[in-house]
């Protein structure tokens, strides 16, 4: 895959600034003294069949290996990641628990909780899994997470509600989605589902207008500076802000949670209510655990986020990266290995897409894959030119959070485009 990367821009200058020497020191084998091992487990599937694979999988993993058990606590996903800070940062850190990269993961480097898994990662391993998924988990050529699933963002979209409205084509541009917006509007349906109660997901929207108008070079720049002084920065809040203006989004938006139940906006495109919604690839196992019968919505369609004209941004870049798991730096070093081993197990990442409906990073596994919306996202996230995780990920804790809600204020009209970017620039002076 011919491709630049920025999914570990920022953490390796944040670990090369803290002056890290010895990061991640193992916490080794409960069962060197002939003892049985227990861990603790946290993932971010609260229901459904991802719960469920979470439930059979770490019972095979125990079936396969006597003596070891795994205790699982399963976290609703906009609680994980304050829970997992609370827990590291008093000591009492899980095992396994869910990684999402970037600046988070970098200061989880920092303050020695991440074991170092380079040298426990096994063969078998490494040739199941790209090494483009590898380094998105990596700090100056470290692995402190084993990747599991591949999730870029997109467009997610009704193909019938399309159909109704007379669009024929999935949108190209911004002006083919302005075009739809006003056609979807005619029909009766919220154009665009957004719960930007939970912050994250209208920020989404930012995330892909500073891509489109930002050059790589910017974009991995301030990555490195944590400054946000180029021009394109405001052109991409302007840009968010205009096309807001055009009230694309569902009634409510504002108070709208994003996964949590019918009303949630992935439940608005499961139910026909809402034609679109920006998100993750994880996002077809959410929407389809919210349709009436809690199974795929059969008219699922995916788009990349249309190009913007103006701007700098390389055509065809996306957002997103590779979630994955980490063990704490107290683990049973060589039990919680084995774990994050059989989890990239070609069985288990089969299991894994037809549970949670989302792209698997081992590549035997992709190739079960049936579903054209989730063929069509690794398509993209193969050629494009240039791929970044998501901004508040890179950005870490307090800068991302500045982030997320300053755009939500933006949408909520406190806050202009200017001051998007202010916040920005003020929470990474303070960090």
């Amino acid at each position: 895959m011919n491709m630049r990367k920025m999914l570990t821009a920022s953490t390796a200058v944040l670990v090369c600034a803290a002056g890290l020497t010895a990061c991640g020191d193992g916490g080794g084998s409960a069962q060197e003294d002939g003892g049985d091992v227990s861990m603790t487990f946290w993932h971010n599937a609260s229901t459904g069949p991802g719960k469920t694979f979470w439930e059979e999988t770490v019972a095979d993993f125990e079936a396969a290996n006597p003596g070891v058990t795994i205790e699982i606590q399963s976290i609703q996903n906009e609680d994980l990641d304050g829970k997992l800070q609370t827990a590291l940062n008093s000591g009492d850190a899980p095992d396994v628990f869910l990684q999402r990269g970037g600046g988070k993961m970098a200061a989880m480097v920092r303050a020695g909780q991440l074991l170092d898994l380079s040298d426990l990662v096994t063969d078998e391993t490494k040739g199941l899994i790209s090494e483009g998924s590898f380094k998105a988990n990596q700090i100056e050529g470290k692995t402190y997470a084993m990747p599991i699933a591949v999730l870029p963002g997109g467009i997610w979209y009704s193909q019938d509600l399309f159909t109704a409205a007379g669009i024929t084509e999935p949108p190209a541009t911004l002006d083919d989605l302005d075009a739809a917006v006003t056609a979807l509007k005619g029909t009766g349906v919220a154009p665009i589902a957004l719960g930007a109660k939970d912050a994250w997901p209208a920020a989404h929207w930012y995330y892909f207008f500073a891509l489109r108008a930002c050059s790589p070079d910017t974009l991995e720049s301030a990555a490195e500076s944590m400054t946000f002084d180029d021009p394109c920065w405001v052109d991409a809040a302007e840009n968010l802000e205009a096309f807001v203006a055009t009230e694309p989004f569902n009634e409510g938006f504002l108070t709208t949670a994003a996964q949590q139940g019918a009303g949630s906006s992935a439940g608005l495109l499961a139910n026909h209510q809402a034609a679109m919604e920006l998100m993750g690839a994880w996002n077809p196992g959410v929407i389809g655990s919210l349709t009436p019968d809690e199974k795929p919505l059969p008219d699922l369609g995916w788009f990349p986020f249309p190009e913007v004209p103006g701007g700098e941004g390389e055509p065809g870049s996306i957002l997103g990266g590779v979630d994955g798991y980490s063990c704490s730096a107290k683990a049973p070093e060589q039990e919680c290995a084995d774990f994050l081993n059989f989890i990239a197990r070609t069985d288990v990442q089969e299991g894994y897409y037809k549970a949670f409906n989302a792209p698997p990073v081992n590549t035997e596994a992709q190739a079960v894959i049936e579903e054209p919306y989730l063929k069509s996202v690794l398509e993209s996230y193969n050629s494009a030119p240039f791929v970044s995780q998501w901004l508040d990920t890179i950005y870490g804790q307090s800068v991302g959070n500045a982030l997320n809600v300053g755009v939500v204020d933006l949408l909520a009209g406190k806050r202009d485009a200017a001051g998007v970017v202010e916040a920005v620039n003020d929470a990474a002076a303070k960090s």
